[in-house]
């Protein structure tokens, strides 16, 4: 006769430790951003929670790092980041970043244009804004990635 309750408790463990495993990262991410910028910092924090190790440098020209990110007309937003061969705009959510790293898409980067309330780093009060992650490719082109704030 098989035993099934020790059969059933190795099983979980093995997808507790899988699932664990999947969320905790240690992917290096580079962040530009401007000295003066809280906002900034807290989406850098919200990042380091979700596992990420984050390098980052405050710089008075921010222009010069959106244009290395081929950064479309409309995207902008108060910091730049890059992570292996993907650019990032704004307030992008951790989660979007690991499931764009996980998918490897075929865009040059992820963004949030914008600052939207209940964005990560933009979440300091109830004011919670619908928002979008798009991705976008060096040619410009733009894909809704995720949609964020829907009750």
């Amino acid at each position: 006769m098989i035993k099934v309750y020790p059969l059933i408790c190795g099983l979980t463990i093995a997808l507790i430790a899988e699932n664990s495993a999947a969320t905790s990262i240690n992917t290096s991410i580079t962040v530009y951003k401007s000295p003066y910028c809280g906002c900034c910092s807290a989406w850098i924090k919200h990042l380091e929670r979700h596992g990420f190790s984050v390098i980052t440098h405050d710089t008075e020209n921010l222009q010069v790092y959106k244009q290395q990110a081929n950064l479309p007309y409309g995207l902008g937003s108060c910091h730049t980041a890059f992570v292996d061969q993907y650019a990032i705009e704004g307030h992008v959510p951790a989660q979007d970043i690991q499931k764009m790293l996980s998918e490897k898409p075929d865009f040059r980067g992820l963004a949030v244009p914008g600052m939207p309330a209940g964005s990560p780093g933009m979440d300091f009060s109830d004011k919670k804004e619908r928002y979008q992650t798009l991705g976008y490719t060096i040619q410009g082109q733009t894909d809704v990635y995720k949609i964020h704030g829907i009750n």
